[in-house]
């Protein structure tokens, strides 16, 4: 074990450094406290929020700018029929997601000094996932889920809140577009909620990362059939440093981004031809390499989750029973491989990776 922590301390020395060159620790921990004096209501609640954006949409799904932003309105009710309105700033973002769909991912910019009262107090900017594409409704229900699922498992997690968007365009009418959506917690907040500083280093592997940690979110992508992430290059993950917490040499991962899981079963969702599967539907453990002892304790916490997750789909109003069960009876695929024979675990071993 001594022999494991001297080969990743060194490594992490480039993780720690930068890190703390541009930090203060003091401000840092203040900057905790004073966390707590705050009130971010948006993601206290589970209930769906109903708000109106209104702006330029034509203009927006047509151009999708994305160094461009655009004047806008929000609206939602904080009680009763007490509404706040106000002006913001709107613009495209993402990759994949920004060229493909028709209704492209929305970056919300409130500015900290015009920040409203109510659900989005104390919000300077915010990321909304919207519909995509028409028909495409219940995939974005099925990523809000999935979000949910990880939230069970961990509070180092991006937490989320459905919306249901009445979307208005200020120029030529068009036929009203009113369609389900999520808003992500934004960074700045994971941060002082988790005590953490998000680190931007791209050299980094899986070793940096706290194991069990790593552990548990390699599974949980295996689970929901996702392969669409890389610590190296921080694609689909956000890495974390909690320096006053019990592994400061270590990394903390949190996930994001699950339209190409199997869960979703999105039609556009492709995984690449070099991970030698056919569809993402089908898992592959794309973590790294432990014993066969590491794996089995990790796995209990997914073992005594199972009726929670199932729960968690369950018990949501918003998606078609037909769509519950699909995401079900995937899961009960997972966990099938919990046999006698421990199936689940030599798969993870024939699949890991070592790095």
């Amino acid at each position: 074990m001594k022999k494991y922590h001297f080969i990743i301390i060194p490594l992490f020395a480039l993780f720690v450094l930068p890190v703390y060159s541009q930090h203060d620790p003091t401000k840092v921990e203040n900057s905790f406290a004073d966390t707590l004096l705050e009130s971010i209501k948006l993601f206290e609640s589970d209930e769906l929020l109903e708000i109106a954006l209104l702006f330029d949409i034509k203009y927006y799904m047509n151009k999708k700018p994305d160094d461009e932003y655009l004047d806008a309105i929000i609206t939602y009710y904080l009680s009763g029929n007490d509404s706040v309105s106000e002006k913001l700033k709107v613009k495209s973002r993402g990759g994949f997601r920004r060229t493909f769909c028709h209704f492209p991912p929305l970056l919300l910019n409130f500015g900290m000094t015009d920040s409203i009262k109510g659900e989005f107090y104390g919000i300077d900017k915010i990321k909304i996932v919207p519909h995509c594409k028409s028909g495409f409704e219940e995939y974005i229900l099925k990523e809000y889920l999935i979000y949910k699922l990880y939230n069970v498992l961990t509070d180092n997690s991006f937490r989320v809140r459905l919306l249901r968007v009445d979307y208005i365009n200020t120029g030529k009418k068009i036929k009203p577009i009113k369609e389900f959506g999520f808003v992500i917690e934004p960074v700045k907040l994971l941060e002082k909620r988790t005590n953490s500083i998000k680190v931007d280093l791209n050299n980094l592997t899986q070793k940096n990362i706290i194991p069990e940690v790593m552990d548990r979110m390699a599974i949980f992508n295996y689970m929901i059939g996702n392969t669409d992430w890389s610590v190296p290059n921080q694609h689909n993950v956000k890495i974390l440093l909690q320096p006053y917490g019990e592994r400061p040499d270590l990394g903390i991962i949190v996930p994001y981004d699950f339209d190409y899981t199997g869960l979703v079963n999105a039609d556009y969702a492709i995984p690449i031809e070099e991970l030698g599967i056919e569809s993402v539907r089908e898992r592959l453990y794309v973590g790294i390499c432990r014993s066969e002892e590491t794996f089995n304790n990790a796995l209990k916490e997914f073992s005594d989750k199972k009726e929670e997750f199932f729960r968690v789909i369950n018990e949501f109003p918003y998606l078609k029973e037909s769509s519950k069960k699909e995401m079900i009876h995937y899961l009960n695929e997972f966990y099938k491989e919990f046999d006698k024979r421990n199936t689940i675990v030599y798969q993870l071993l024939k699949d890991c990776k070592n790095f």
